[in-house]
């Protein structure tokens, strides 16, 4: 598996955006949306809703993964 970022587009109220994420993260936020019965765009919606203006989407995503992950182990 390559730790390179790999390029996904998105759909955010209507407009497509591209967002690089590394393969593990992609996995895992399809992972969380298939959990929360959501799709992985309207997810990807309540991210960049919540974001500041100084994160990035992708940066956003890794911190929203990343907190799940550490939410369910204890962490």
């Amino acid at each position: 598996m390559s730790d390179r970022p790999a390029k996904r587009s998105l759909t955010l109220r209507g407009h497509r955006t591209s967002v690089s994420l590394e393969e593990d993260f992609w996995q895992e936020f399809r992972a969380i949306a298939r959990r929360e019965g959501k799709p992985v765009n309207a997810l990807a919606v309540e991210i960049d809703a919540e974001r500041g203006l100084e994160t990035g989407l992708a940066s956003a995503i890794r911190l929203y993964v990343l907190r799940d992950l550490k939410g369910r182990s204890g962490g």
